[in-house]
């Protein structure tokens, strides 16, 4: 309280003496009166008011873009503290100099890593999203940072994607379940999530440059649901637009998705923030829907001097617009309004925990987070869990190299990263434990200043270390290759989309050699995206591992061993071939480069359409649609324990809610925990609809032998379309199925119901 108090007593005089200075009395405060903006027994509304009545049109304007890097202006007159952001959305960036990417030199900015977001919806559990959510807030606050800038939501469309491991996988319901209480817990510590990259950043390559082409029914129904459960109930208090372009409108920019849908149709009362360079013209900026905008270039036009953030597009050309009548003073209020109810909301909430940093819970939720969302996708034989003895050797680059460092903005500087070959050495202590490179992919280890250390050099040729590979597998008890993608360019990193479907660096032929001579082996692929596995027949254990951040050696050593039973599924599908996936022409990605190039800001560029021709068709939809069995299905994973799934029981209505309860036995002798899947199929639609669609899941723990009832409950919207003709929602009367299991593949229950 007494904190509390001075804190009051502070920002009064600062008020009072400012206010005496400028000659600006107004509603200055009498005797003890406080401002109503600096009381905080008063509404969040009536302050927001109450400071907006007392701003010049420069104060006003001054909060809607960046003084830094990371930073936008308050208001010092009033006391209105500045506001700074950091990017996520796995962990606290480290600190830059004001207005460079260069490091700040801080010893105290090394995070916690927490699992890359294709991990965390490996997981199908809400309750850990949430763990996810609180925690990474708690690490932003104590950072002393108003803005996390995360989660993405952006749907998965192709596999070649850089940046798919940012993002909650290929389906939206999946993507809408997980990301409401990762938001609800960040936002629990007076710490705003920006959900990103608003609308239809679904591809790297030429990602400032792609105007997107789809039909309403496609972008309501596939990439738009996930920024929608963010909004209306996650109440996400920031939008990041993303870099593309949909009708023709920069999407930081853009009348449609900002204003029509965001603002009007979902009734978002929060900020929408410019990904950093992308807003692009005053006039659209002013008038299109953007709150806050920020940018990669120092005066966010070019690459110029230092400090002239005036220039942005939101800054002084805003203000000679509105003084020149091109603007109006309705428009300004709108915005500054919707940044001063950010304002109050986070740093001015003087109720808001402080937060904690690298704390031991921190490290047991990454662990956790981690070892839940591994997905264990074959175990011929009961390969794994592994035994404590004998000797294990482990092969490939990714047992060794952090992972936590490139990838772009999601870089991170950590306090320590276990790596896998550490985790197993550390668990499996009783057997000998050995090591061999097996190929060499990225022997680089830095971004933007932060270096990992490692010495990756190698003077072996290639033949060479597969050679001594094989020979030490031949007298080996079990090989463990841990191999994939990494963060470097073209793979799973912001900025590049991948070149190939293919594992890089020759491992298809490593895993070969390995499985030819080795008694028992298990992959272990590391990645945010789906690879091809050519060699999924001749391996019996395969896992998917994942970015799993600075505790992935504890996460992977605890899964490996049994300590922990894998309850992962896969968030997208796993196909063979590149061919297998949808987006199949060039027109359809990465776009076709039209003719005529068109301005962007002072410089001219040739905009590239791409055509979302597959229309609903994405991820499963499309394999199920053409008929397509893949390596692994979406919502695949197995357990060191086997589950029955009962008889559902059916109560309740579609229209006051439709409940089925599912029967679940662990009918194994290893305590375990099950995805419970509900899929929904529409047997005689008057309109084209896919195959099947997620409408519901339950994650259900139990222990050997034990039965326990997870009741899923669906309503209007999982028999719902969206009718672009009429521009709303249709639930449609007819016949349905419910689709019931443990994996899209694998589904034995069907119960019908009507509408």
């Amino acid at each position: 309280m007494k904190t509390r108090l001075i804190l009051s007593l502070m920002l009064v005089v600062a008020w009072v003496t400012a206010c005496g200075q400028s000659g600006q009395r107004g509603k200055q405060a009498a005797g003890n009166d406080v401002p109503v903006f600096l009381d905080d027994t008063k509404t969040i509304e009536e302050r927001v008011e109450d400071a907006l009545s007392r701003m010049t049109v420069e104060e006003k304007t001054a909060i809607l873009h960046a003084q830094s890097k990371f930073s936008s202006a308050g208001v010092p007159r009033l006391g209105i503290p500045e506001l700074w952001t950091s990017d996520g959305p796995h962990g606290i960036r480290p600190e830059v100099l004001w207005d460079k990417w260069s490091q700040a030199g801080w010893t105290s900015d090394s995070c916690t890593a927490f699992p890359a977001l294709t991990a965390l919806a490996a997981s199908w559990d809400p309750d850990l999203a949430k763990l996810y959510g609180v925690s990474i807030g708690q690490e932003a606050r104590y950072r002393k940072k108003d803005m996390l800038l995360g989660p993405g939501v952006n749907i998965c469309r192709t596999p070649l994607n850089g940046r798919s491991f940012e993002y909650f996988g290929e389906d939206p319901f999946l993507s809408s379940t997980m990301v409401v209480p990762y938001v609800q817990g960040v936002q629990s510590n007076g710490v705003a999530a920006c959900v990103k990259h608003y609308a239809l950043n679904n591809q790297e390559t030429n990602r400032f440059l792609t105007n997107v082409k789809v039909d309403d029914r496609t972008l309501y129904e596939i990439y738009l649901p996930a920024f929608k459960a963010a909004v209306q109930k996650g109440g996400a208090w920031a939008i990041m637009g993303s870099y593309n372009l949909y009708k023709d409108q920069w999407c930081c920019q853009n009348e449609y998705t900002l204003n029509g849908i965001l603002k009007g149709e979902w009734g978002f009362d929060g900020v929408v923030v410019s990904d950093w360079g992308g807003a692009h013209d005053t006039d659209q900026c002013v008038n299109h829907g953007l709150d806050m905008e920020f940018g990669s270039f120092t005066d966010g036009l070019t690459s110029g001097p230092s400090n002239v953030y005036a220039s942005y597009y939101l800054a002084n050309p805003y203000v000679e617009g509105i003084k020149s009548g091109k603007y109006d003073m309705e428009t300004l209020d709108g915005k500054a309004r919707r940044v001063l109810r950010l304002i109050f909301r986070t740093v001015m909430d003087r109720n808001r925990p402080y937060g904690s940093f690298v704390s031991p819970e921190h490290i047991a939720a990454a662990r956790k987070i981690g070892a839940e969302s591994i997905v264990l996708l074959k175990n011929d034989g009961g390969v794994l869990p592994l035994k404590d003895e004998g000797k294990i050797l482990v092969v490939g680059e990714n047992a060794i190299k952090m992972m936590t460092v490139g990838g772009g903005s999601s870089s991170l500087k950590v306090k320590k990263e276990y790596s896998p070959l550490e985790g197993i050495r550390e668990r499996f202590a009783n057997a000998e434990v050995v090591f061999e490179r097996g190929y060499v992919g990225d022997t680089g280890g830095q971004f933007d200043g932060v270096v990992t250390g490692q010495d990756l050099n190698e003077n072996r040729s290639a033949g060479q270390m597969v050679a001594d590979a094989v020979e030490a597998a031949r007298d080996a008890d079990c090989v463990i290759f841990i191999g994939g993608l990494n963060k470097s360019n073209f793979q799973d990193s912001e900025g590049a989309d991948r070149q190939s479907y293919e594992l890089p660096y020759g491992q298809d032929a490593v895993i070969e050699a390995l499985a030819a001579v080795a008694r028992k082996m298990v992959v272990i692929n590391i990645s945010g995206n789906a690879v091809a596995m050519p060699w999924v027949d001749k391996v019996p254990a395969i896992v998917q591992g994942w970015y799993l951040g600075s505790e992935a050696g504890h996460s992977l050593a605890d899964v490996l061993s049994g300590d922990v039973n894998p309850s992962g599924k896969l968030p997208f599908t796993i196909g063979r071939q590149l061919s297998d996936y949808p987006v199949q022409t060039e027109a359809q990605y990465p776009g076709i480069a039209r003719t005529e190039a068109i301005k962007m800001g002072p410089m001219e560029a040739t905009i590239f359409d791409a055509e979302y021709s597959e229309g609903l068709y994405v991820g499963y939809r499309w394999f199920d649609h053409e008929s397509i069995v893949p390596t692994f299905a979406f919502g695949h994973g197995l357990s060191y324990t086997s589950f029955e799934i009962g008889e559902p029981k059916v109560s309740g209505s579609v229209e006051k809610g439709l409940t089925f309860s599912i029967p679940v036995k662990n009918t194994g002798d290893v305590a375990g925990a099950e995805v419970v899947q509900l899929y929904v199929t529409a047997r005689n639609s008057s309109v084209e609809r896919v195959p099947k669609e997620l409408k519901g899941f339950s994650k259900v723990y139990l222990e050997p032998g034990k039965t326990a009832t997870v009741k899923i409950t669906i309503g209007k919207d999982a028999v719902s379309y969206f009718d672009a003709g009429k521009h709303e929602w249709v639930a449609e009367r007819g016949d349905y199925s419910a689709l019931i299991g443990t994996s899209s593949d694998v589904l034995p229950k069907t119960v019908d119901f009507k509408y």
